[in-house]
C-alpha cells in the first residue's frame, strides 16, 4: 500500500489551482443519508464548505473546520452569498481533544486518509471527545481499490474497523466513488472518480 501523506504546502498548492475534492456541491454519499442527520454537525476538514452548507440549509446547526485559511475564507464568503447560517473556523482536526463543544454528528469527507497511523489515532480520540454518545461519524475516504499512487493514502476496509475498534460501532462500510471536480473527471484517477469507502460509525462509549 502506497503511503502518501500530503503536508500543508501540498494543500495550499491545490487550493491555488483546482483542488480535485473542491466540487460545486455536496458529496453524493452525504446527500444520500441526509434524512438520518439532524441536530449539531461538525464538518472536520470542511474545505470550502459545500457539505456543511448543504446540511445548514436543511436546518442543522453546522460548524466546519479546516487547518488552512483559504478554504475557510471561501466558505465564509459562500455563507454571505447564500445567506445560509453556518460557522467556519480555522482549526486543526488533530486538536479536537482541546475543544469543549460536543456534536450530534461528524462529517469527514477526505480527511481521515491524509493522516499517518499516529495522527489517525489522535484524530479518532479527538472525535470521541467531541461526539455525543450515540452520535455518528459519516466518513468518506479513499479505498485501496483505487489503483496507482496519485492522490492520498489508500485505506483498506479493515483499517476503518481497526481505528474505530474501542468505544465505537462501525455500522457499515460501503464501496463507492469519491466525487471530484467535473473538470478533472477521468484525468487524474481511475474512471470518472476514485474508488472510496463510505463508513457510518456510531459512538457507543
Amino acid at each position: 500500500m502506497a503511503l502518501t501523506l500530503p503536508d500543508r504546502a501540498s494543500f495550499e498548492i491545490a487550493y491555488a489551482g483546482q483542488a480535485p475534492w473542491d466540487i460545486p456541491g455536496p458529496q453524493k454519499n452525504f446527500v444520500d443519508v441526509a434524512d438520518r442527520i439532524t441536530g449539531t454537525v461538525l464538518d472536520a476538514g470542511c474545505g470550502t464548505g459545500e457539505n456543511a452548507l448543504f446540511f445548514a440549509a436543511r436546518g442543522c446547526h453546522v460548524t466546519g473546520i479546516d487547518f488552512l485559511e483559504e478554504p475557510i475564507r471561501r466558505a465564509r464568503k459562500k455563507v454571505e452569498e447564500r445567506n445560509i447560517p453556518a460557522t467556519f473556523l480555522v482549526k486543526d482536526a488533530l486538536t479536537l481533544n482541546d475543544w469543549n463543544e460536543q456534536f450530534d454528528n461528524v462529517f469527514d469527507s477526505g480527511l481521515f486518509h491524509v493522516f499517518s497511523d499516529d495522527d489517525a489515532k489522535i484524530y479518532v480520540e479527538g472525535l470521541a471527545h467531541i461526539l455525543k454518545p450515540g452520535g455518528h461519524v459519516f466518513l468518506l475516504c479513499f479505498s485501496d481499490s483505487e489503483p496507482g499512487t496519485q492522490g492520498p493514502r489508500r485505506i483498506p476496509k479493515q483499517m476503518i474497523y481497526d481505528r474505530f475498534s474501542k468505544g465505537w460501532a462501525v455500522e457499515s462500510v460501503t464501496a463507492t466513488r469519491f466525487g471530484i471536480h467535473p473538470a478533472l473527471e477521468g484525468r487524474v484517477f481511475s474512471g470518472e472518480a476514485p474508488y472510496a469507502w463510505f463508513a457510518i460509525i456510531r459512538r457507543v462509549a
